[in-house]
Order: structure tokens, then C-alpha cells, then sequence
């Protein structure tokens, strides 16, 4: 890992060094200095933004590398297009995305349009939100939730 990662006394997350993050829009690895995180920084590939201030729609390729690279905690709603909880929660997980800016990433993966992503994290209902942190599955939620309980969820992330 290039970057000391940890929580300052306020809770805050805090990154020294370099930081790597895939770009969710075409799957590039990128590695940047952790203090840029929230502050524009840009895929070297693509110049799409790589912590965007709401979330992304994703592929289930680049989910899984992005889910294995990044050093910042991932969060990721699996939803669909008919499912009316889905469409619900949408603009709270956009809220909590603009709100956890720099703290973590957020990602939406359509179920639909990848079916294989329901066997792959054993989808039983959506919405589903999976955080992943260190290469792995941290925590799940499935369920509606408001902006404020996705964005404290996401923040118990950053922190474990």
C-alpha cells in the first residue's frame, strides 16, 4: 500500500502519501497524492474525475477492479431500472455521495444489465448497498435508506 491511511480525532479520514483508485469510467489504475482526494483530481487516461461528487454508474469489470485496487473505501448501490425502492433511494445516494466527498467513492451497478453481478455477491434483494474496503466486502445493507444513514454507513466504512 503507498498511503498511511487512518482517522485523525475528529473522525476524519486522513491520507498521506500516494492514494491508487481505478477510474469508474474506464477501469485505468491511477495513483495520486492522498491530499487531492476531494479536490478535483483527474483519471490520466480519460480525464474523468476520480472522486466525483456523485456516483457512477459502473460495469461489473470495473467494480471488481476497482473493489481489488482502491485504497479508499468503495460503495456501491445494486439496483434496477423497475425496482421503485431503487429509484427511491437514488437521489439520498447522490446526497450522501456530495456529502462523503473524499472519504469514499460511490458507484451505482445495474443488476440488470449485469445479471452476473447478482451470483457474484449473492444479491438475495435491492436495493444493496456493499462497501468495500481493502480489497474486500466490509459491510452490506440492504433496504431504502436516507442520505444521513448512507453517509454515517459510509463514514463506519472509512473508519474500520
Amino acid at each position: 500500500m503507498s498511503a498511511a491511511i487512518g482517522c485523525n480525532q475528529t473522525g476524519e479520514v486522513e491520507y498521506r502519501m500516494n492514494v491508487k483508485l481505478v477510474c469508474l469510467a474506464c477501469g485505468q489504475g491511477n495513483r495520486l497524492p492522498g491530499d487531492r482526494l476531494g479536490k478535483g483530481a483527474k483519471c490520466g487516461t480519460c480525464g474523468a474525475a476520480l472522486v466525483p461528487d456523485k456516483p457512477v454508474d459502473i460495469s461489473l469489470d470495473v467494480l471488481e477492479k476497482a473493489a481489488r485496487v482502491d485504497e479508499i473505501p468503495l460503495i456501491v448501490d445494486f439496483w434496477a431500472a423497475w425496482c421503485g425502492p431503487c429509484r427511491m433511494m437514488a437521489p439520498e445516494f447522490s446526497k450522501a455521495a456530495l456529502a462523503s466527498k473524499g472519504k469514499a467513492r460511490f458507484a451505482k451497478l445495474d443488476t440488470e444489465a449485469h445479471p452476473k453481478a447478482s451470483a457474484q455477491y449473492a444479491i438475495r434483494g435491492i436495493p444493496l448497498l456493499i462497501g468495500f474496503r481493502n480489497g474486500k466486502e466490509a459491510q452490506r445493507q440492504t433496504g431504502v435508506m436516507q442520505a444521513a444513514q448512507i453517509t454515517d454507513w459510509a463514514t463506519a466504512l472509512s473508519r474500520a
